[in-house]
């Protein structure tokens, strides 16, 4: 994993979440329908809706908004149909790109997705054509700015919760947990007093990227702006050495 700042990676995707908070909102409030749909509105006994929740808290959801949205679900479930469809795909030079998408019409989706990549001139693939070179992974980056614990101590409160690597950067520290491990590491890194700027469920390239011809980058970006400005992708995961 050396060689590349995670942080300045999440700072970059903080800048253009905050360009488009409607956008974001708009994402959470459809994964809090769901959840509210398949588990019911308590997170105390709704694990997914308390994921949810900590995400939309994380990027600056207001209380009030979530609570809306799932006193909106509660009373609105039989008409909540939103269905959660992975497509995967290659963009230039075989770039491998996962894009996680929920919808409320498929064939809309599937149509924007697959411009997208025609237009970066990538392709859609089969499933599992390049999910096989990633790994689901919990990670938490903690940017060094903000955390007053030592390296070593932080590293030791990860592994004893759980946590399965520990990388540390030029400006922060990265924590990776198997996806079931994720809310305990979460957990003791919280009861430290640790901030995060950013904990999420990812999918970890096994080996990046780099692209050098110009054109081969400008596609690359294309594809995944078009993807960035779709309402229905909610997650897009390359092994582009940006």
């Amino acid at each position: 994993m050396s060689g590349h700042s995670k942080f300045a990676n999440i700072k970059h995707k903080k800048e253009k979440n905050d360009a488009a908070k409607g956008k974001i909102f708009t994402i959470l409030g459809r994964e809090i329908a769901v959840a509210v749909k398949e588990g019911g509105p308590d997170p105390a006994n709704n694990f997914k809706l308390a994921q949810v929740i900590a995400k939309a808290k994380s990027n600056n959801m207001p209380n009030d908004t979530i609570e809306r949205g799932i006193k909106k679900a509660a009373g609105d479930v039989g008409n909540v149909n939103y269905e959660f469809i992975t497509y995967e795909g290659y963009g230039p030079n075989g770039i491998a790109i996962i894009v996680n998408t929920l919808t409320d019409n498929k064939n809309r989706t599937a149509a924007n997705v697959r411009s997208a990549f025609t237009k970066g001139q990538g392709s859609i693939g089969t499933p599992g054509c390049v999910s096989f070179m990633f790994d689901e992974k919990g990670q938490i980056i903690i940017d060094k700015e903000e955390c007053d614990t030592d390296a070593d101590d932080l590293m030791m409160i990860a592994l004893d919760a759980g946590a399965e690597d520990f990388n540390e950067e030029d400006d922060s520290f990265e924590i990776l947990t198997a996806p079931e491990s994720h809310p305990a590491v979460e957990a003791a890194l919280k009861d430290n007093g640790i901030t995060f700027a950013s904990s999420e469920i990812t999918m970890i390239p096994q080996n990046y990227v780099e692209l050098t011809d110009e054109t081969a980058i400008k596609n690359c970006q294309r594809i995944l702006d078009l993807l960035d400005e779709d309402d229905d992708v909610q997650a897009v995961y390359h092994n582009w050495d940006e």
